[in-house]
């Protein structure tokens, strides 16, 4: 699942004799053309396959990059490994929070170990964390092992970054200021062979007060909706049947493309595509999801019955400080308009705790939210400060004593409104992708239905990929324990 057709044919007609080609992709596939000849030189001179391992920290857009690093690494011919004693190990970074950095450190810490055994052994930092110059600065000083180091603008030219860890010792930094270009018709290595993630969307122009996506990924850029199309018709006709498409805010998809093609009109043409059986989008955002979106997503089966919106808080005063440009009544309107519309759609959220000055008055507000929307489900998180934005440098920070009493407070008012949610469900007979054996239990199969609840059903490995008829016999709050009908 890793070679990319039109880009293999690419790969064949190089040659590495000539100087590398300045146009893109042709250049990449160059540099892997050269990739190839200096894996399988070290492989001859190891004995054995060399191995790679690919660590994925944040969100849906960095484990979308993860696999264009391990398609990459898989056509230069490395070898996947089940742990990070390996020879070329990488960590594609996130940054929002602070703690996802210590992480990361923490990590190159006993990756250390493991080069000082094996020396040959590559190290990679790269994605969000990276494209902060005091985490660079900190990994020159301190990680000084460390072999190349590159950030999300330029990760289409790792090929070309390979090569350079191939045929040279001492650390490589590539970290641009911004993107210069798109170029996805690249090899991608699909962690599941029945559904995928598509890019339509690069970057953000929100700059909430909180977050540090905008700094780190960039303004920003849409893909053509022919790109688009193109890329999800060759993934349906390799066996994919689900499709999510993916941008910090799907909604504003398009605006900056020289003919203009809105977020809906896209829905709506890749709806179209034969073949495939199941459509996502993350993330929309709630001041500008518009009734058009809601139209498309009701006439459409093809769409999931799922929208994550996230509030963040319910609290006009603490959305104002956040910059979120909506107010709680609109939100709940919105949410209102969305469940009248498609009335078994399912609306997650995320929601922040903590935020610099909030109150227990705030915390109220947020309830009161929760409680009239009646989320399925909220990834709900504490906030922490952010280095570089806004809101690290308020002054009326809150002790954690509160944050975590505001924090119990708001959990369990989800979990109460989720579970009677799903409650309601019970008996229903449902449509579920089956995606992988229960980690837990051999026996049953994970299932996905169109609102985005997993169900566990008994099973065997050959339903995996196929759409099954399952009634929800069970409800354990979050999930279910169901049966193939």
């Amino acid at each position: 699942m890793a070679i990319n057709e039109r880009f293999e044919e690419l790969v064949r007609k190089t040659d590495i004799n000539s100087p590398a080609p300045e146009n893109e992709p042709a250049r990449q596939a160059w540099f892997l053309a050269r990739a190839r000849l200096l894996t399988q030189r070290r492989m001859e001179e190891a004995g054995r396959p060399l191995t790679f391992r690919v660590e994925t920290f944040g969100c849906q857009m960095n484990a979308r990059d993860s696999e264009k690093i391990v398609g990459i690494l898989e056509s230069a011919g490395f070898t996947e490994a089940p742990s990070e004693d390996t020879d070329f190990l990488v960590y594609n970074t996130c940054t929002v929070r602070d703690n996802a950095d210590q992480r990361v450190f923490g990590r190159l810490g006993r990756a250390s170990h493991l080069k000082k055994k094996n020396p040959g052994m590559k190290i990679v930092v790269c994605g969000c964390m990276v494209q902060e110059k005091s985490n660079v600065e900190k990994i020159r000083r301190s990680y000084r092992f460390v072999d190349l180091v590159f950030g999300t603008h330029n990760l289409y030219r790792f090929a070309e970054y390979l090569c350079t860890c191939l045929e040279s010792d001492g650390m490589v930094v590539e970290i641009w200021d911004r993107a210069d270009r798109i170029v996805e018709a690249l090899p991608v290595a699909r962690k599941y062979p029945f559904k995928s993630g598509t890019n339509i969307t690069f970057g953000c122009n929100n700059f909430c007060s909180y977050c540090i996506v905008p700094y780190v990924r960039g303004r920003e850029r849409s893909r053509t909706p022919l790109e688009i199309l193109r890329e999800c018709e060759r993934l349906v006709s390799d066996g994919v049947v689900e499709i999510m498409l993916l941008g910090q805010n799907v909604n504003s998809y398009g605006k900056d493309l020289d003919t203009p093609c809105t977020f809906a009109e896209l829905l709506t043409e890749v709806c179209k595509i034969e073949g495939l059986k199941r459509i996502r989008f993350m993330t929309p955002h709630p001041k500008d999801l518009s009734d058009d979106v809601i139209r498309v997503v009701r006439d459409n089966e093809k769409i999931a019955r799922h929208i994550h919106l996230p509030l963040q808080s319910g609290s006009d005063r603490i959305l104002k400080r956040m910059n979120r440009h909506y107010t709680k009544e609109q939100y709940i309107a919105l949410a209102q308009k969305i469940r009248g519309q498609i009335p078994d759609v399912a609306i997650t959220t995320d929601i922040i705790v903590g935020f610099p000055g909030e109150q227990d008055c705030d915390i109220d507000d947020t309830i009161d939210v929760i409680r009239r929307v009646g989320f399925d489900n909220a990834f709900t998180f504490i906030y922490s400060k952010r280095a570089g934005t806004p809101a690290a440098k308020m002054p009326d920070q809150v002790p954690d004593e509160d944050k975590n009493r505001m924090f119990d407070r708001v959990l369990a008012a989800v979990q109460e409104t989720a579970h009677g949610r799903a409650e309601k469900l019970t008996g229903r007979t449902m449509e579920a992708l089956a995606e992988e054996v229960n980690v837990k239990d051999s026996s049953y199969i994970t299932a996905r239905l169109s609102n985005n609840m997993l169900v566990h059903v008994p099973g065997d490995p050959s339903m995996i990929g196929k759409m099954l008829q399952v009634r929800l016999d069970e409800c354990r709050g979050f999930y279910f324990f169901g049966s193939v009908v």
